[in-house]
């Protein structure tokens, strides 16, 4: 039995279910991570929601910024970009339940001392914070009303944490930390606007994981969201998006050894 956490597969199937084969991955004994967004802007986003919900017993995943904006397409609360590729997902007869599936997936796993994300943790919060805040944002996107946070989850502001921040803001600041962030200040602050490398970054910030004073720094981390990142693995952070997508790989981390697969992106994926 093996554990393999997988780093943003974006509904890039066609390399989803090459990786799987050379894991030589088996659903009965084995175990996936998905680190989120496993849909959009690959070809195959339909499959790969399809295939999560029918192995949903061999994976655990947390959502990702992209999944959740197919949510909120799918309820009129967000226009589709120009390069969605979520159309098959809202056309076909079991969309609603794909969705549905999705919507109650966590933002946060933990098992033992190894945490998966889709982009970070705010360096003010512990392992045990962010669990809890995590469980805020995932009860709200799980009740009976929750397109009103739909409709509320969207903004750059703020941008910094306190404590005693309102409702709305604390739950939009929550969801922006797990699924968007890439860098911030010393004191947390998020610049939500970069994307490119770590030579590019602009003074006065740093990546999420490197804040000295980061209350989380004992946990292993495994995350995605930074395909300009690439693989980055050092003091106990997992960074495993390789912008497959974009003509990269795709990447799998065994658990049990840390070792790393890949496989190339498939021209198939992308339109």
């Amino acid at each position: 039995m093996a554990t393999y956490a997988i780093g943003d597969v974006q509904g890039c199937f066609y390399a989803f279910r090459a990786l799987l084969a050379k894991l030589n991955f088996d659903t009965q004994c084995d175990r996936l991570w998905l680190v989120g967004d496993m849909i959009n802007r690959g070809t195959g986003s339909l499959e790969m929601l399809r295939w999560c919900v029918e192995h949903q017993h061999a994976i655990d995943v947390v959502l990702g910024n992209h999944d959740l904006h197919a949510i909120a397409v799918a309820h009129s609360v967000r226009p589709p970009h120009r390069s969605d590729t979520l159309q098959p997902i809202l056309n076909a007869h079991d969309g609603p339940d794909l969705l549905a599936w999705l919507r109650h997936q966590p933002l946060m796993l933990q098992k033992e001392n190894v945490v998966m994300v889709h982009a970070g943790l705010l360096p003010q919060w512990t392992i045990a914070d962010a669990l809890g805040y995590a469980r805020e944002v995932e009860a709200v996107l799980q009740h009976a009303e929750y397109e009103e946070f739909l409709h509320q989850m969207y903004g750059n502001y703020p941008s910094l944490w306190q404590d005693d921040l309102g409702s709305v803001d604390r739950l939009r600041l929550i969801t922006n930390a797990f699924t968007r962030m890439r860098i911030c200040t010393q004191d947390g602050e998020l610049d939500y606007a970069f994307k490119g490398e770590l030579a590019d970054i602009p003074d006065g910030y740093m990546p999420w994981f490197t804040v000295p004073s980061r209350q989380s720094k004992e946990a292993t981390i495994i995350c995605g969201h930074w395909s300009a990142l690439g693989l980055y693995q050092h003091n106990n952070i997992h960074a495993l998006d390789t912008g497959c997508l974009w003509g990269g790989q795709l990447t799998a981390m065994c658990l049990e050894d840390k070792t790393i697969t890949q496989v190339d992106f498939d021209p198939r994926d992308k339109i």
